[in-house]
């Protein structure tokens, strides 16, 4: 059992507002996100909210997808992953994606899902990027992250194997400034 999960729950302090509900195709970037999250073929998908959560309910299709909010959300992405950990149930495997970050492809996020390692990432033409996947064995690691970087860490960590998949591409953009969001609409529109 894979289980999809999709960090939205970030206060967006670097671009000032709330980037989950940023105007992309038609609808937010977090819309889109879950939309690519979906077509990935998950046995369940989940989304941390934190900051902004009530708009981000009033406006974002969650259809399909559990919600867990994570109150500490402002200490930094590890701490909605360690909250999420507590109700993965019967998941083998978590992939985790940024609720920023609509442009990775579906068919890497199954391949990656595939992965027999404890650790899996995709890499890019430009480097490691996510998604990242996480067999049931790395759990209860994952349930004591802290930080933004704590996935990072434990990657490089050495006390696990990692697999890497090739990805086309470059590290698909995740949108932390307004540099990042204008890039990801430019792109978007050539």
């Amino acid at each position: 059992m894979v289980t999809g999960l999709v960090l939205a729950a970030g206060g967006s302090r670097r671009l000032g507002e709330a980037k989950q509900l940023l105007p992309f195709r038609g609808r937010t970037l977090l819309d889109a996100t879950l939309d690519m999250a979906r077509a990935c073929g998950f046995d369940d998908l989940v989304v941390t909210l934190g900051g902004s959560a009530a708009a981000i309910r009033a406006t974002v299709d969650l259809s399909g997808v559990r919600v867990i909010e994570n109150p500490a959300f402002s200490s930094g992405c590890g701490s909605s992953i360690s909250a999420a950990v507590r109700y993965l149930g019967e998941a083998e495997r978590l992939v985790l994606l940024l609720g920023d970050q609509p442009g990775v492809r579906p068919y890497d996020v199954r391949r990656l899902g595939e992965v027999e390692s404890p650790l899996g990432v995709c890499r890019y033409a430009d480097g490691l990027g996510h998604p990242f996947l996480f067999r049931r064995e790395v759990f209860g690691e994952l349930a004591g992250l802290h930080g933004d970087k704590a996935v990072w860490k434990l990657l490089h960590s050495g006390r696990h194997r990692v697999t890497e998949i090739v990805a086309d591409g470059t590290v698909p953009i995740d949108v932390d400034t307004r540099e990042d969001y204008e890039r990801l609409l430019s792109i978007e529109h050539s």
